[in-house]
């Protein structure tokens, strides 16, 4: 499995197909290049960028679109191309084993609503990546090999980002949901994950792919 990681939350899976995981308006629309499936964690806009999933189907109308039934509203010009998913269902999405974990973004704050987010294990029958969206649900009863962490968001903080990890006990683990961070900041947070995560863990620049 070869694993891209592009600006904040979008993830670029190659193996028997092209699978992407939350093209969003940060990240880079040459991440949906050839995709064969994509699948959307929920509806914020860093997640889905609607617009350049929309153009990835006219170029490629066989392209298939995985989210909870709560995004496909937002998708109705390709309605065609997607398909809802739930929490604990397990599929097959561009050559690679699927399956749906949570339901529910992280709260914010009371007052604000909350919305649906399934985290996703990917399998590619060799090794598995764990893409939690907008939450710190883990797969209940798998061993996590590489783990995508959220590093920054309205609805985090460094000590729950810290404890994810830890919970999670992957073998190795990367920053996610960083686009809203300077470098300043990526420092500071990096230096508690790659302290006291308990594993190996690293921000990286968007386009590294990791093998």
């Amino acid at each position: 499995m070869r694993v891209t990681k592009f600006t904040h939350s979008c993830l670029r899976l190659e193996g028997a197909g092209v699978l992407v995981v939350d093209p969003g308006v940060f990240s880079e629309e040459s991440a949906l290049d050839g995709a064969d499936a994509v699948l959307i964690t929920h509806e914020h806009f860093d997640h889905l960028d609607v617009d350049a999933v929309t153009a990835a189907v006219s170029r490629r109308p066989d392209l298939r679109i995985f989210a909870h039934e709560a995004v496909l509203p937002l998708l109705d010009s390709v309605a065609a191309s997607t398909t809802a998913v739930a929490s604990g269902e397990e599929f097959e999405a561009a050559g690679f084993r699927v399956r749906a974990y949570g339901g529910q973004h992280a709260i914010i704050h009371p007052y604000v609503p909350v919305f649906a987010n399934l985290g996703f294990l990917i399998d590619d029958g060799a090794a598995n990546v764990y893409h939690p969206g907008d939450s710190f649900t883990l797969p209940d009863g798998v061993e996590v090999e590489t783990l995508f962490a959220p590093m920054n968001a309205p609805w985090a903080t460094i000590a729950e980002s810290l404890e994810f990890i830890r919970s999670a006990r992957p073998g190795r683990a990367f920053a996610l949901h960083d686009g809203l961070l300077n470098e300043r900041g990526a420092t500071v947070y990096g230096h508690h994950l790659e302290n006291f995560s308990d594993t190996k863990f690293q921000r990286v620049a968007p386009g590294t792919v990791l093998d």
